[in-house]
Formats: C-alpha cells, structure tokens, sequence
C-alpha cells in the first residue's frame, strides 16, 4: 500500500499564528508519515502534532529553541518504504542549491526543506528531488500558504501536489 505523507515546515506557531489551519490538522490526520522542516517555535505546537501524526519526523529551525534542537536535532535521514529521505531547515541560497544538496546528502532520493516560506521543487544532477512545502502560516511574498502532499510506494515518489491552506 502507498504511503502518504504531509510536508510541512515554518509553522512559526504562535509567534506568526495563532494556530495551525483547521485543514493542516486534517492533513496530518489523513498522513501516514508527516514530516516538519523546522521552524516550529514551540515544543507545544511539536507535542500536539505528535500526539495527532501517525508517525512524525521533524528537525528544528532557526527560529527554535534549544529545547526543540535537543529533541529532533538540526538534520535526520530515514527510508520512508524504499525511499531515502533527508530532512533539514536551511539549504543556503538557491543558487547552487541542488549541487550542494548533492554534496551533503549523497545517495539520497528526497530532501525536504525550509526556511524561506517559499514552495521549492527540483532535481539535483544527482538525480535527488528537493522538496520545500512553503508555510501554511507565514506565505511571506507567496499569495497564499501552503503545505505538500505526496505518496511513497517502493521506493517511488509521487502525485506530489501543492496544497493552498484554507481554513
């Protein structure tokens, strides 16, 4: 069976929110895997999300406290059914992006993103997908925020979809 996953990163709850959008929490209810690119500002807001994610991998942001680094760390790796997925906050400027994602992160399929509040998609030479969801919160120049959805089956990603956050 496929999995589904929710990308999310740059929360900033409650510091640019109040709280996450009632359609975010319905989509971390119908995730099998959710994963968070830092930026959460609260280990409320972490506590909550886990209480509700299937299963949830997350890393801290620049905007998060030593708490949160102490508890998700600043990068992680898994394998996500055949899939090998990074997760960090910050990837530098996006010239020269997908090279030194390459670099830092050699051999894997997926590195999913943050930081700069704006929706990325690309292909390294090395053949890797970067994946940056936006923030459902804080659009920043985007005219509305956003999260990623995506499914997983072997070792295949796809239907990969940017999702408008409504309320």
């Amino acid at each position: 069976m496929p999995t589904r996953l929710l990308l999310l990163s740059d929360t900033h709850v409650p510091s640019r929110a109040r709280a996450l959008p009632g359609s975010v929490w319905r989509a971390i209810d119908a995730a099998d895997v959710v994963v968070h690119a830092g930026d959460w500002t609260t280990t409320e807001l972490l506590d909550a999300v886990e209480a509700r994610a299937a299963l949830l991998v997350g890393v801290a942001g620049n905007n998060d406290g030593p708490e949160l680094h102490e508890r998700l760390g600043e990068a992680t790796w898994l394998r996500i059914e055949g899939l090998r997925v990074a997760v960090v906050h910050e990837t530098g400027p996006k010239q020269g992006r997908e090279r030194r994602a390459d670099a830092t992160f050699p051999g894997m399929d997926l590195l999913v993103f943050g930081h700069s509040h704006i929706p990325w998609d690309s292909v390294s030479p090395a053949g890797m997908r970067l994946l940056n969801p936006g923030s459902p919160t804080d659009r920043r120049r985007q005219p509305v925020g956003t999260y990623l959805t995506a499914t997983v089956t072997g070792d295949r990603l796809h239907d990969v979809e940017l999702v408008p956050v409504t309320r």
